[in-house]
């Protein structure tokens, strides 16, 4: 059974290799959610009381001035399961999606109750300020800008407009230098 108690923030311990930052904005905006929700999301730690996860939490509470907060022990896990772990915790939030036109109606619908919606970690100040609202690039124009025999330098890369049979465009892109690696559009 898992049990969540109050821990002082002074006695636990940041994991000294935790791979996540938390900037000083992200940690004031942690703080405000705490503030204004309360702290819902325990610090998980293990046996010895190093954070496993939860360190911008832990921050933020310090921020706070927090003396106590919720945590979870996990003294289950082996030393390569909390490493393994503080990493996936991490990690695998990052691989979901937002469904930007639910976002939207949950903001506005948040907006009209008079809701900082700055609060939920969104920042849209201004109504186009959504993914859905952004071209998704400059408008197309009449006349290419790229034309047959073009040379786009990219930092050390360089792009061709050409033909790969032809041997003058290769040369032209390759400006005699081998390749590491070639992106081609098959079958030419």
């Amino acid at each position: 059974m898992i049990e969540v108690r109050a821990m002082r923030v002074t006695d636990l311990i940041p994991y000294v290799n935790n791979a996540r930052q938390h900037s000083d904005e992200q940690v004031a905006q942690i703080a405000a959610s705490i503030r204004e929700f309360g702290f819902n999301n325990p610090i998980l730690c293990d046996g010895q009381k190093g954070v496993i996860a939860g360190h911008g939490r832990l921050l933020a509470a310090r921020k706070l001035g927090l003396e106590m907060v919720p945590a979870i022990e996990l003294a289950h896990l082996t030393e390569t399961q909390k490493k393994a772990y503080i990493l996936a915790d991490n990690r695998i939030a990052e691989n979901a999606t937002w469904d930007e036109a639910l976002v939207r109606v949950e903001l506005e619908a948040l907006r009209a109750e008079g809701f900082d919606t700055l609060l939920t970690g969104f920042d849209l100040q201004e109504e186009s300020d959504t993914p859905l609202d952004r071209d998704e690039g400059p408008p197309l124009e009449s006349v290419a800008v790229s034309l047959e025999g073009d040379v786009w330098l990219l930092g050390q890369h360089r792009l061709t407009c050409g033909d790969a049979t032809v041997i003058t465009d290769i040369d032209r892109a390759m400006g005699g230098v081998m390749a590491d690696a070639c992106w081609t559009d098959p079958p030419l």
